[in-house]
């Protein structure tokens, strides 16, 4: 994809679903908190199911451009988003423990994606927002990673999208370092998670 489409593509997300941003912006903090504070220990990963789901049809299927959007973003963030949900139901007893240093540290890195974004040069609208693909994605390796019981497959695809992170070089975009250091946490806790069950 060529660099100028990819940011016109944000751009036009960005002024289009502003206000719906914002909303699921506050939903999803706020769901998170209540996790962390053991009062719906579930929340947060319905929260991040309805996030990846939003993404992918409110991003990559209204705003994409390009055919690997529509035939691998839109699948994996809804594939995503439907096992955030089933996970919510099925291990909702699971407690979302606090975060440790590392954890506290990504989390932080989260919430400066937009600043970094305007460091680099970028403004409203061709900038990175907190829901957009990248930023959800690490938001949800990050938070899912305090929960005890993991769905190796939403792992698994959730690690994918963070490598992904690696296209920041030819985009331009390099707010998304973040996502591949994301992603690199998550691959490591699908290699234990895979490690565990085989010692089980």
């Amino acid at each position: 994809m060529d660099t100028q489409i990819f940011w016109n593509v944000i751009g036009e997300y960005n002024v289009q679903t502003l206000i719906i941003q914002i909303g699921l912006f506050i939903f999803l903090i706020s769901a998170i908190v209540v996790s962390y504070m053991h009062k719906i220990n579930w929340s947060a990963k319905f929260a991040l199911g309805i996030a990846n789901l939003f993404i992918g049809f409110g991003f990559f299927a209204l705003y994409g451009t390009e055919p690997i959007q529509k035939y691998f973003a839109l699948p994996l963030y809804s594939l995503c988003g439907v096992l955030f949900l089933y996970e919510s139901w099925h291990s909702r007893n699971d407690v979302l423990q606090k975060p440790n240093m590392l954890q506290a540290a990504l989390l932080a890195l989260y919430l400066l994606y937009p600043f970094v974004s305007v460091l680099l040069g970028n403004s409203f609208p061709q900038m990175v927002t907190y829901i957009m693909p990248c930023p959800v994605v690490s938001l949800s390796i990050t938070v899912y990673a305090g929960y005890k019981n993991k769905n190796k497959l939403l792992l698994a695809l959730l690690a994918l999208w963070g490598l992904t992170g690696i296209k920041s070089v030819f985009f331009n975009a390099y707010e998304d370092l973040i996502l591949l250091i994301c992603g690199l946490y998550g691959a490591v806790l699908l290699f234990y998670e895979i490690k565990a069950s085989k010692t089980k």
